[in-house]
């Protein structure tokens, strides 16, 4: 999953920064609301955290704007203790939900899996497809009742199928998606992991889990859960 993040705050955007990369989300970063409205309309995220009080272009007009513009990803803003009305004005201009500064980084996580589970249409932290099932909260993957070890990248790019089941996605949405900005959009790497995934999820090809189609992208097969 790729997070935008506009915090003008150094420190306390260095602590979010390891966080968020220990929580395997790709994540890029702006210091200032203009920077962030550039960032924001240039790549398709599946989330923004965005400081109320920032520089250039505060946070509350930096979300108006992305939502007249139509972009619809979830936004979580942090505000200050007190500043009930920086809260109120966030989600009447489009925000998802709000933290209050100081809080655990743990909880920003959490919260933040919760929107991009809600934006997607799921509510479990469970995701169920047929014999697999993924914990976007432990990242546990199971095949029946036997866990599933993938690398860090694999675990993103199959958190991203099941959070998208039936949909065709483009390699380069998907490599959007997964990685940073700086990431060459011409690198192979997609059809590397998509053939590991297969050998490690369905090293027979009984389910054909994830479908290739030719010219478009792939997509991961619906599976019966009954």
């Amino acid at each position: 999953m790729r997070l935008l993040l506009v915090e003008d705050d150094l420190a306390l955007q260095e602590n979010l920064r390891q966080h968020l990369l220990d929580a395997n989300y790709t994540l890029d970063i702006a210091s200032d609301g203009e920077e962030g409205l550039f960032q924001g309309r240039e790549y398709p995220y599946d989330a923004a955290i965005i400081d109320v009080g920032l520089p250039k272009l505060d946070g509350i007009a930096l979300i108006a704007r992305l939502r007249e513009e139509g972009i619809d990803y979830p936004i979580l803003i942090l505000t200050a203790r007190d500043n009930w009305q920086d809260k109120v004005e966030g989600l009447d201009a489009g925000a998802d939900d709000y933290l209050t500064k100081p809080f655990h980084p743990e909880e920003l996580v959490a919260r933040l899996k919760a929107l991009i589970r809600r934006a997607a249409g799921k509510s479990s932290p469970v995701i169920q497809n047929g014999p697999y099932s993924l914990n976007t909260s432990s990242h546990e993957i199971k095949f029946g009742d036997q866990d599933v070890s993938l690398s860090g990248s694999e675990y993103k790019l199959f958190e991203y199928f099941m959070l998208h089941i039936g949909e065709v996605k483009s390699k380069s949405i998907l490599i959007e998606h997964i990685y940073d900005q700086d990431f060459d959009l011409d690198s192979n790497v997609i059809e590397v992991f998509i053939r590991r995934l297969r050998k490690k999820l369905d090293p027979n090809g009984q389910y054909g889990l994830i479908e290739t189609l030719r010219g478009q992208g792939y997509r991961l097969k619906p599976l019966d859960n009954s």
